[in-house]
């Protein structure tokens, strides 16, 4: 059952990566075996002899298998190392090439850019929240003040964006709802100010027990994120809000909430 769930998975991930149905599962086939010919091949990957040949010049062109010409051909994929590093770097092409045209392209005409200061807006998708949180740390120029109520968000990446803040002078602080967590955060960032936060409503409450508060991002007090998740999907389910604006409603808020169970961190718009 494993290794269906493990074939089915690089399938999917390598038409993600895009390669077409019978080119994935031609390649994936092949990892299987230490080299094949087409009918070998079709066995395998239950993909039609008449196709195979097409799926291997396909793949072929793209570095990630070798031929034999004999009689008959024989087949096989390069290292699995080697086909990551070709399939990252065809991905990592792409997204360039992506990035330039969509810079080229001219607004609508009549369009004016708008204030987005007293906005708010949302995300969805752990990978995208986790992407805009990173954006905004790398906006910080004062302070990042950082709760963490979950430790799957916890991540490398979170980690290197809250240094490069650090690096550029600004304060950071982080609080989480547990001690392990502190520790693991005050281990990555032994410069930052980090602590259990006292927050006692990002445990929830008997109205809502199963939504968690993921994260709460405050960005130079004028920038606030905040993410929950609900459901057993966590990673899928979880959504966001944020928005921008020293007077804007959803910063000021959650500005004074964090303020009342934070260290010494008091908002600059109260006295």
């Amino acid at each position: 059952m494993d290794d269906i769930s493990n074939t089915d998975q690089a399938i999917e991930l390598l038409q993600g990566l895009g390669l077409k149905e019978y080119e994935a599962k031609s390649f994936v086939a092949l990892t299987r075996l230490p080299q094949a010919t087409a009918k070998e091949i079709s066995e395998v990957s239950e993909v039609p002899r008449t196709r195979v040949y097409d799926a291997v010049r396909v793949l072929e062109t793209k570095g990630l298998v070798e031929i034999q010409h004999a009689n008959p051909q024989q087949f096989r994929a390069v290292g699995i190392e080697e086909a990551a590093e070709m399939l990252r770097a065809e991905y990592e092409a792409k997204t360039d090439s992506l990035r330039e045209a969509l810079d080229g392209i001219e607004p609508a005409s009549g369009t004016d850019e708008q204030d987005g200061t007293h906005e708010v807006w949302s995300l969805t998708g752990r990978a995208a929240i986790g992407n805009r949180t990173r954006q905004l740390l790398g906006e910080a120029d004062e302070e990042a003040v950082l709760i963490l109520g979950s430790e799957a968000v916890a991540t490398e990446s979170l980690f290197d964006s809250l240094a490069s803040a650090e690096n550029r002078e600004a304060s950071i602080v982080v609080g989480t709802v547990t001690e392990a967590l502190r520790d693991r955060v005050q281990a990555a960032l032994p410069d930052a100010e980090v602590f259990v936060s006292e927050l006692e409503w990002l445990r929830g409450s008997a109205l809502d027990e199963d939504v968690e508060i993921t994260r709460i991002l405050l960005v130079d007090r004028t920038t606030i994120l905040v993410s929950t998740t609900h459901g057993s999907d966590a990673e899928a389910d979880e959504q966001a809000v944020f928005g921008r604006g020293f007077d804007n409603g959803l910063v000021t808020i959650v500005r004074r909430l964090m303020a009342t169970g934070l260290l010494p961190v008091d908002d600059p718009g109260t006295d």
